[in-house]
C-alpha cells in the first residue's frame, strides 16, 4: 500500500532540533602559585557541566594544572579531559593546533590572547562575545566597572570587563550547583567523616581538639602561632596541604622536611602533612576542619562556600596594594559581627598578612559568633548569585 503519512517538513524538523552548544574558548597563563589555573579549570568544568558548552582551555604550564588535575598528561600538545578539550599554550603567539574561534572567548585576568587569534575573531562572521574576566576584589569599585565594555582600537570588537566580587552588581563567585547539598550531606554522616579521617590522617582527632587546616604562603606570624598552639589549654590538630608553608612546620618540629605523610606533635599541638589534593578534595578538608587558613582566591571562595570560620592571607603586592583589598573583605563578611568579634577578627587577619602578632586565644574566645556569621555570609553570598550563571546569562543575552 502506498504510504499515507504527510510529506517531511525540514522547517519543522530544524524547528525540533536542540540549539547547538555554545563553544567557548578559555586561555589562562599561570602566573604563580595555582590560583589563575585554578579559577580557570572550575570555570571550565561547571560551563560544561552545567550549562552544555563545549569547552577549550588554552594553558601554558601544564605542571601547575596536573596538580589539579592528575589525569593531565604533560606530553600532549591538544587532549580530552572530562570532555573539555586542553590545549598547550606554547608561546603567547600560539593558538592551539588548528585555528578555531568560539563564541565566546574568555581572556582570564588580562593574560591577553595570541594576536592571530584576535584578528581571526574580527574576521568571523559574527563576532565572538569577548570576556575579561578579572580577579576577584570585594572593593566597591567592582560594581561600577563590571560589565564596561571596551572597544578594540583596530577592529570591529568589543571586549567586556567581568569582574568577580562579593557585593550586588558584580560578577559574584564560583560555585557549583551541588556543593551545599554535597557538604550538608558530609556534615550529617558521621561515616562519611569517620572515613574521610582514616583516609586523610590515618586516625580521628582527639575529643574536644579543634581542627585547623593551613593552607598559606610563606608566613613569619607562623611561627608565633605554631607556639600558641603548642601551647594551648585544649588540643589543637593541624591539617597543613603541602605547600610553601611546610619549611616553616618543619623547622618548628626540627626535622628535615614536613611532606606529605609527615605526623608531628609539640605540646597540645598535633601536625599531620596532606598531600595536594585535586580540587574536588580540598572542599571535604574545609568541611572536616573547624577553622580553615586560606590563600590567594580559589581557596578564599571555596573557604566561604564551607560555611567556616576562616582566615585569608591575601597574595602580597608591591606597596601593600593588598590591604585595601583585605579591609574591603573583612568589611563585607566581618559586617554583622559584634563588635569585639569583629576586632578580633580584623586584628588577626592584618597579623596574618604582616601587621602585628596572632591572637590565637582571643580569636577562638569568639568563635561561637564568628561560626554563626560564617553561616550567615555563606547565604549573604548566594544571593549575589554564581558567576558561571551570571556569565552564562550575560554572554547568551549578548548571542541572541
Amino acid at each position: 500500500m502506498p504510504s499515507t503519512a504527510p510529506p517531511s517538513d525540514p522547517t519543522a524538523a530544524s524547528l525540533n532540533e536542540p540549539p547547538a552548544a555554545i563553544a567557548c574558548d578559555i586561555f589562562c597563563a599561570v602566573i604563580d602559585n595555582f590560583g589563575d589555573i585554578g579559577v580557570c579549570w572550575r570555570l571550565a568544568r561547571q560551563l560544561a557541566s552545567e550549562h552544555g558548552w563545549q569547552v577549550r582551555i588554552f594553558v601554558d604550564d601544564l605542571h601547575a594544572f596536573q596538580k589539579l588535575c592528575p589525569s593531565l598528561a604533560l606530553d600532549r600538545a591538544r587532549q580530552a579531559v572530562g570532555g573539555i578539550v586542553v590545549e598547550h599554550w606554547h608561546t603567547p603567539t600560539h593558538a592551539g593546533e588548528t585555528l578555531e574561534v568560539a563564541d565566546v572567548v574568555i581572556e582570564a585576568f588580562a593574560c591577553e590572547l595570541p594576536p592571530i587569534y584576535v584578528a581571526a575573531m574580527a574576521q568571523r562572521e559574527r563576532a565572538p562575545v569577548w570576556i575579561n574576566l578579572e580577579y576577584l576584589s570585594a572593593e566597591d569599585w567592582v560594581a561600577d566597572f563590571h560589565l564596561r565594555p571596551s572597544p578594540h582600537p583596530r577592529y570591529p570588537l568589543v571586549k567586556t570587563f567581568f569582574f568577580p566580587g562579593l557585593g550586588p552588581g558584580t560578577g559574584g563567585v564560583l560555585k557549583e550547583r551541588h556543593l551545599d547539598a554535597a557538604r550538608a550531606a558530609f556534615e550529617a554522616s558521621p561515616a562519611a567523616r569517620k572515613a574521610w579521617w582514616l583516609q586523610t590522617v590515618g586516625r580521628a582527632p582527639p575529643v574536644g581538639a579543634t581542627v585547623v587546616s593551613l593552607f598559606a604562603y610563606e608566613n613569619p606570624a607562623v611561627d608565633s602561632l605554631l607556639e600558641q598552639w603548642r601551647d594551648s589549654a585544649d588540643p589543637v590538630v593541624l591539617l597543613v596541604p603541602e605547600g610553601r608553608i611546610c619549611g616553616a612546620l618543619a623547622r618548628f618540629f626540627g626535622v628535615p622536611e614536613f611532606a606529605a605523610g609527615a605526623h608531628a606533635e609539640r605540646g597540645s599541638l598535633s601536625a599531620h602533612g596532606l598531600a595536594f589534593t585535586e580540587q574536588s578534595g580540598y572542599d571535604a578538608l574545609l568541611w572536616a576542619s573547624d577553622l580553615n587558613f586560606v590563600r590567594g582566591e580559589d581557596s578564599f571562595v571555596r573557604a566561604q562556600w564551607a560555611a567556616r570560620p576562616f582566615v585569608w592571607h591575601i597574595y602580597p603586592q608591591a606597596d601593600d596594594a593588598h590591604l585595601p583589598k583585605l579591609g574591603a573583605a573583612l568589611a563585607h563578611y566581618a559586617r554583622t559581627l559584634p563588635a569585639d568579634a569583629r576586632t578580633s577578627l580584623a586584628r588577626f587577619w592584618h597579623a596574618w598578612n604582616g601587621t602585628g602578632e596572632p591572637d590565637w586565644a582571643t580569636l577562638l574566645h569568639h568563635y561561637p559568633a564568628l561560626q554563626r556569621r560564617a553561616i550567615e555570609w555563606a547565604g549573604e553570598l548566594a544571593q549575589v548569585g554564581d558567576l558561571v550563571g551570571n556569565l552564562a546569562s550575560f554572554t547568551k543575552s549578548q548571542l541572541k
